[in-house]
């Protein structure tokens, strides 16, 4: 170790003097020697990787700096309640993969408490996790990548080979897909109360009755906006009216209201792609020239003591909106109508599950709700276009009166009555018809050469031919 030293490089020959008395002045290990060679690389004051604890801190002052306040708050969090109780004692160089994987395996255990102290029925043990929520395999994702940040200026130091967070095995985040509130899907919610799916979207039908019976309900215009559009929650409480063309029947989203813990502000939406203009539907202009003339009629009337905020949609003073607060009425008013329950999001959801059903095409709906990629769109919102497809499919059968059962027979030409014949009750046959057989143009010539239209008795041979190709 000493011999890392250049011959005449006396300062560097003092640092590992210090470091090897004072590791052995403490009785510890020595450091290993390419660790010591790195920091020695790199130019470290200090010949000895810090404890992760330091490491937390000079990252945490570093990007309150340079992150915005909700990132930050993020990594505030994810440092205080999981890093630093389980690998704050470690030294940097010395953490390794087994470390990580006992701190995630602990935060699963924690889950499980959660779950079983919840619905435990015991006051004591409720009132233990309160305010405690599960961690999502997503939530384990970003806690992951917010330790790789941390351990990132060191790798490309050279203080740190390779970025151990980089190395741990994590259960998959999938994304919760969309799910339609089918007439089935109901009938279950009505019976158990038990919500089927983590993301669930109204019908039409079921948006439209939402709509109409918060008609009254002073928030009913940004209801109808985001119902309409896909406004995310924060964009909506914080679109203003100066971004609001009613004129040109369009509106610019370039503003949103975000929640730093209980405290909000107002900031440029998440990602660049997120703004952009979205167009107005003439029902849509109407509610909002509608709800300015209130609010200026409010602004009016209360003069002095009307807060100033340009925002579209506030409280009746004026004041900015607070978008949980929204959600909560949202809540509210649905458990009012009767409806099965959707979050607030979820009516941003079903204006894509809307536009899809209308035959609107994915591109056009990937720009409505200002995704980043189209891909991103598809892999939300395929599987719930394939239930609304198949609503419609069943609409279009029920509006389609008929007389007679059908019956699975009558597809393939088969007979009714004591004269039926199947599978089980034709002759055998060694095997499927060969290529040498009369092929089968259509289902119209399944009967009996010359016999009248609509009265053919089935040919047995071609039936079997035809019953071998779909097989």
């Amino acid at each position: 170790m000493l011999a890392i030293a250049g011959e005449e490089d006396e300062e560097t020959l003092r640092k590992i003097g210090d470091l090897v008395a004072s590791v052995i002045a403490e009785k510890l290990p020595l450091p290993e020697v390419e660790s010591v060679r790195r920091l020695v690389r790199a130019a470290a004051p200090v010949l000895e990787h810090p404890l992760m604890d330091e490491v937390f801190d000079a990252f945490l002052v570093l990007k309150k700096r340079t992150v915005s306040r909700n990132m930050y708050r993020s990594y505030e969090s994810h440092v205080r309640l999981y890093l630093r109780p389980h690998l704050g004692k470690v030294r940097r160089d010395r953490l390794r993969v087994g470390h990580l994987d006992a701190m995630f395996e602990a935060i699963v255990e924690r889950n499980e408490v959660i779950g079983e102290y919840r619905a435990s029925g015991d006051p004591r043990k409720i009132a233990a996790v309160k305010w405690q929520r599960p961690v999502g395999p997503s939530s384990l994702h970003r806690i992951r990548e917010s330790l790789r940040a941390i351990l990132s200026p060191a790798v490309k130091e050279g203080l740190l080979v390779v970025n151990v967070a980089k190395l741990v095995e994590l259960p998959a985040a999938v994304r919760p897909r969309p799910k339609l509130w089918t007439p089935e899907r109901v009938a279950l919610w009505r019976e158990t109360g038990e919500v089927p799916y983590p993301v669930m979207v109204w019908t039409g039908e079921q948006t439209g009755e939402f709509l109409d019976s918060a008609m009254n309900h002073p928030l009913y215009p940004l209801f109808h906006l985001v119902a309409y559009t896909g406004l995310r929650r924060g964009e909506a409480c914080g679109q203003r009216r100066s971004d609001t063309f009613l004129d040109a029947a369009s509106l610019e989203v370039a503003n949103q209201i975000v929640q730093y813990g209980w405290e909000t502000g107002q900031s440029k939406p998440k990602t660049p792609s997120s703004e952009g203009i979205v167009a107005l539907d003439p029902d849509t202009v109407l509610v909002l020239r509608a709800h300015l003339a209130d609010q200026d009629e409010a602004k009016a009337r209360l003069g002095s003591d009307w807060v100033e905020s340009d925002l579209l949609f506030t409280c009746p003073d004026g004041r900015p909106l607070h978008p949980a607060d929204v959600a909560d009425e949202f809540a509210r008013l649905i458990q009012k109508a009767g409806l099965p329950p959707i979050t607030l999001h979820g009516l941003r959801h079903g204006a894509a599950t809307l536009a899809l059903g209308a035959g609107v095409d994915m591109k056009v709906i990937q720009h409505m709700l200002r995704h980043s990629s189209i891909k991103v769109t598809m892999d939300l919102y395929t599987n719930v276009a394939r239930e609304v497809a198949a609503d419609a499919a069943r609409k279009l059968a029920g509006a389609i009166p008929r007389k007679t059962a059908l019956h699975p027979a009558r597809a393939l030409g088969l007979p009714s009555g004591s004269q039926e014949t199947t599978m089980d009750s034709a002759e055998p046959e060694e095997a499927c018809p060969d290529n040498t057989n009369p092929q089968v143009e259509n289902f119209s010539n399944l009967g009996s050469e010359g016999a009248p239209s609509g009265t053919r008795t089935p040919n047995p041979l071609v039936k079997s031919q035809l019953l071998c190709q779909l097989s």
